[in-house]
């Protein structure tokens, strides 16, 4: 306990986790969600552009997404589509490089920077009473740190948190993401990281060195050199192991629920905490058997994972 079941069965071509995966990513329709922009300062002369849909209910969703997303992404469009109709606020992350405008500092966004995700909540914590968090993927993985790995004292106000697609053990996916099926997600991945690498040279000409991007040929290659050394880690196995989630799940004191598709291409078997969920009574997981990364696509504006984020904060 709480293992939960589930109810997501969708038809013959999504029962295929890369179909789901990159349909739901490059053919989803989604009507452009109006943002109001607000730009946040942090302690280090930096800066975080945070896109909101306020509408004076003093209960608004923090949504992170995932890596190399932002608020653009469909995935945080349509939950926040849903969770708007449904009465809540919306404060939509976008992380350091990724609203289009490159940060000030040579640091980057990744897996375990919670700081950033505290500033923003310190930001929103005055005009709110109820806070919930939502994440994907990458974003999944800072919320559950941030909830457990005891960095910072979370507010009372946070009520719930739901994470979907989320590689709890980044050392296990980032082995997962170099199969050879998986392809096309690392050459999309690494494609963008690159560029963003080499406009932070033209930056910081003295202080980085982008000699090895011409070696990269997996992720992992692009933390071991990059991601690692820039954010204060020793190389990529330091990154994954400090930066993971799934050592903090036991500690979690709020409501907090995990969706992992186990068709999910980027996921090793390492990143379905079962023992923790039955160890815990906070921490609820729902494995699908089908889903893909980010994926749930079911008939409707609105996809099966979108409904379970929003059920699951209707609880609290």
């Amino acid at each position: 306990m709480p293992l939960l079941t589930d109810d997501y069965c969708p038809s013959f071509p999504f029962k295929n986790g890369h179909f789901n995966t990159i349909y739901s990513s490059l053919f989803r329709k989604i009507k452009p969600v109006l943002f109001k922009r607000k730009r946040i300062e942090t302690l280090d002369n930096d800066f975080l552009d945070v896109d909101f849909i306020e509408n004076g209910s003093r209960k608004i969703v923090v949504l992170c997404h995932g890596l190399e997303g932002s608020s653009n992404s469909k995935y945080i469009q349509a939950t926040a589509k849903l969770l708007v109709l449904n009465g809540y606020s919306i404060a939509a992350m976008n992380y350091r490089f990724c609203s289009g405008e490159i940060n000030r500092q040579l640091v980057t966004y990744h897996s375990g920077k919670t700081d950033d995700l505290n500033t923003v909540i310190n930001n929103i914590i005055p005009n709110y009473d109820y806070i919930y968090l939502v994440g994907f993927s990458l974003g999944g993985n800072l919320i559950l740190k941030y909830n457990g790995d005891g960095l910072f004292k979370l507010s009372p106000k946070i009520k719930a948190n739901v994470t979907i697609s989320v590689p709890v053990d980044l050392k296990g996916s980032s082995i997962s993401l170099k199969r050879h099926e998986n392809f096309l997600y690392k050459w999309r991945f690494l494609r963008t990281l690159s560029k963003k690498m080499y406009l932070k040279y033209q930056q910081f000409p003295k202080e980085l060195d982008i000699r090895p991007l011409s070696k990269i040929k997996t992720l992992s290659d692009f933390d071991n050199y990059f991601t690692s050394k820039i954010n204060g880690f020793k190389d990529a196995d330091d990154y994954y192991l400090k930066s993971s989630s799934k050592q903090f799940i036991p500690n979690i004191l709020k409501p907090t629920l995990l969706i992992n598709a186990l068709d999910d291409p980027f996921l090793s078997h390492s990143c379905f905490p079962f023992n923790e969920a039955n160890e815990s009574q906070n921490f609820h997981l729902i494995t699908p058997k089908y889903g893909g990364h980010v994926g749930f696509i079911s008939k409707g504006d609105f996809y099966w994972s979108e409904y379970e984020i929003l059920n699951f904060l209707e609880k609290y």
